[in-house]
């Protein structure tokens, strides 16, 4: 195949990242925003030896499992990989890829790999999200834009309504829009390093319609920032206005600093039982419907009975760590973030918890040293909750010689989970149970929760 040849191919299955694979003549080709079962005409961008990279340019006959992307920006933004499959496919895809990366990168044979249909959305899979991250812009035309930046690019794509996002997010940005065009403040512009407004932070409380706005700024302040207040304040729910100060070259969104402009430095939201604080900087899942599923779920693996010593790594705002205080003796969280654990402690605080403590630090520092101070103290139950690149694996090994009897993983990516399970199940455990929850729906993007007994 050569750059720009036009070809016909049947998409048999599709990647982790949500491309259609497709075959002509035995050369692979993925493309995307196509659909298994789909026959479809396109274009080669890239080729290489092996495999190559494919446009579509049209669909000459639609797979079963083809619906229309509800949102017009979806091919061009890319964050709904997966927008022009029915749900229910999507949720098998999802299941799939879970399997697929337990058998070829954890190397675990099928029949020990206990997956379980994934935990899907009730009713409407879209509006989902509590939290929305928009950069602003200009367009060629000049007129100030906002949305989300397209796939492998810092170029925006302007969206004026995210629809995985809360409804009052199209108000809040156009009322930004509008204070920029009034006072003639200008967006950033990262290339020149120059202009004022990078980011809108938006966060909701989906049980208690609390609404924080922060915005990403290249400087020390806002100018007319009272006028910003005053027409932001006007919408129903909104707690909480701050400025984050990110000076730096870089693409990273939200700098160290923070000033506050008006209302708590916080809001607050509910999951189940528990209520919690949640600050502009802190790690809170995006999807609060799915997020009961996820914890009661860990909650259940972990197999509590009221004296249970846990260790919850990667705590974040202890979310994880208050659901499992409900019926352990003592629990330990750790977190790298230390806004996170004063949301933490101030969240165990509220909720009258009084059996959960939380040390900042990195988690693979931090247990290491608490075990070597502490041998004979066992931990019953460790819960672990890694970012995308799993854990270290001093910190793998250290919670196998902790000998718990059972390990809870919760992974946001379960490539990087096989890769630890294999060497958690190579230090005296084996898998029971796995248990996919769609977190994100209309992306490639699945939790797994995994729970591990020792042999």
């Amino acid at each position: 195949m050569e750059k720009n040849q036009i070809f016909q191919t049947v998409i048999e299955d599709m990647s982790d990242k949500g491309e259609g694979i497709g075959r002509v003549d035995g050369y692979t080709l993925f493309i995307k925003d196509t659909v298994i079962g789909d026959r479809i005409e396109g274009k080669v961008v890239k080729a290489g030896k092996r495999y190559g990279f494919g446009r579509l340019v049209r669909v000459l006959e639609p797979s079963p499992c083809r619906v229309t992307p509800r949102c017009p920006a979806a091919a061009p933004c890319g964050g709904c990989q997966l927008q022009a499959m029915s749900y229910e496919s999507q949720l098998r895809f999802k299941e799939n890829k879970v399997r697929n990366h337990l058998t070829r990168i954890g190397g675990f044979d099928e029949a020990d790999c206990p997956v379980a249909p994934v935990l899907g959305m009730e009713g409407d899979p879209f509006r989902y999200r509590n939290k929305g991250q928009f950069p602003f812009g200009r367009a060629k035309d000049g007129r100030i834009i906002y949305g989300f930046y397209a796939g492998r690019t810092h170029s925006i794509i302007e969206a004026e309504d995210c629809l995985l996002g809360a409804p009052v997010s199209r108000r809040i940005l156009e009322t930004v829009r509008e204070f920029m065009e009034e006072f003639g403040i200008d967006p950033y512009d990262e290339t020149a390093h120059q202009g004022l407004v990078r980011h809108v932070l938006i966060r909701t409380g989906y049980e208690t319609g609390e609404i924080m706005v922060c915005l990403v700024v290249n400087g020390t302040g806002l100018p007319h920032s009272r006028q910003l207040v005053r027409r932001l304040t006007a919408i129903e729910g909104m707690t909480s206005i701050s400025l984050n100060l990110n000076r730096k070259k870089t693409n990273v969104i939200l700098g160290e600093e923070m000033v506050w402009l008006a209302g708590e430095r916080y809001i607050t939201d509910r999951i189940g039982p528990l209520t919690y604080r949640i600050s502009p900087q802190s790690f809170f899942q995006v999807n609060p419907l799915q997020t009961r599923k996820l914890y009661e779920t860990a909650l259940e693996f972990a197999g509590l009975t009221g004296s249970e010593t846990v260790w919850d790594l990667y705590c974040g705002t202890g979310t994880i760590s208050l659901f499992l205080a409900q019926k352990a003796g003592k629990v330990y969280g750790v977190e790298i973030v230390p806004a996170a654990i004063g949301n933490a402690r101030e969240n165990a605080r509220i909720n009258g918890i009084g059996n959960a403590e939380f040390f900042v630090g990195k988690s693979e520092e931090i247990l290491p040293q608490w075990y070597q101070a502490h041998p004979n103290e066992k931990a019953d139950v460790i819960v672990v909750d890694p970012p995308r690149k799993g854990c270290d694996e001093r910190l793998l090994e250290t919670m196998a010689d902790m000998a718990p009897k059972r390990i809870v993983y919760v992974s946001c990516d379960s490539a990087t989970l096989a890769r630890d399970l294999n060497i958690l199940c190579g230090r005296g455990y084996r898998m029971e149970k796995v248990q996919p929850v769609d977190m994100f729906p209309q992306t490639v993007g699945v939790e797994v929760v995994v729970l591990l007994a020792r042999k």
